[in-house]
């Protein structure tokens, strides 16, 4: 849990990195196919259907390669709508396992922060689609009928998800705004009742620690 969080928050510092051109794009590709695995790794961990994660991993892991020699924006679509799919998948499989016993293990509490991320990567790969679908569904000041790139609708996620508010990007057609309206609903329900259950039952153990 601690390799995939770390993988994904050192993916909020290369992203931007890799938007500029081609050779940048492939590896961004490369990177994304390497949280997958790392997140697929952590999937077998969790009381969920494991091989039900690979067989939402495998067509993503095809199309990123084709995707990769032949590129097409009909393509990262159908990738993009397959990768969200995965990550929700992921995050359920993560809170399954943080949820299966009454004991917060180290794993455990990484794994909370690991769940937030898939969460924002799954929600950002949903706006990229809902952005396909319905062009024009983000809107930034100044250049509102411009397609957002992958790093705004990330940035727009994660802001969304922590329910800071900070995020400039805007979403404008009414599935955007249902889509937003969502992952806020997320985002506060699963402080509310994962987060806050690992930090009680860390606050428990540490309490029975000391009496002993």
């Amino acid at each position: 849990s601690a390799g995939l969080l770390a993988g994904q928050l050192l993916g909020f510092l290369l992203y931007p990195l890799m938007e500029t051109s081609p050779s940048s794009r492939a590896l961004f590709g490369a990177f994304g196919l390497v949280v997958l695995g790392a997140a697929l790794w952590v999937v077998r961990r969790s009381p969920w259907l494991t091989w039900l994660g690979f067989l939402l991993a495998l067509p993503v892991v095809v199309l990123s390669l084709i995707a990769a020699i032949s590129p097409s924006p009909q393509l990262l679509v159908w990738t993009a709508a397959l990768e969200s799919l995965f990550y929700f998948y992921a995050a359920g499989s993560l809170i399954a396992y943080m949820l299966q016993d009454w004991v917060a293990t180290t794993d455990e509490l990484f794994a909370a922060g690991a769940t937030f991320t898939l969460l924002a990567w799954a929600f950002a790969f949903a706006f990229v689609v809902c952005e396909a679908v319905f062009p024009g569904s983000f809107a930034v000041a100044g250049s509102a009928t411009e397609a957002r790139t992958w790093m705004e609708l990330l940035y727009l996620s994660v802001a969304v998800l922590s329910s800071v508010g900070l995020s400039d990007v805007a979403p404008v057609t009414p599935m955007a705004r249902a889509l937003v309206m969502l992952e806020s609903f997320v985002g506060v329900m699963f402080i509310a009742l994962v987060v806050s259950r690992l930090v009680s039952m860390a606050n428990t153990s540490r309490r029975s620690a000391s009496k002993e």
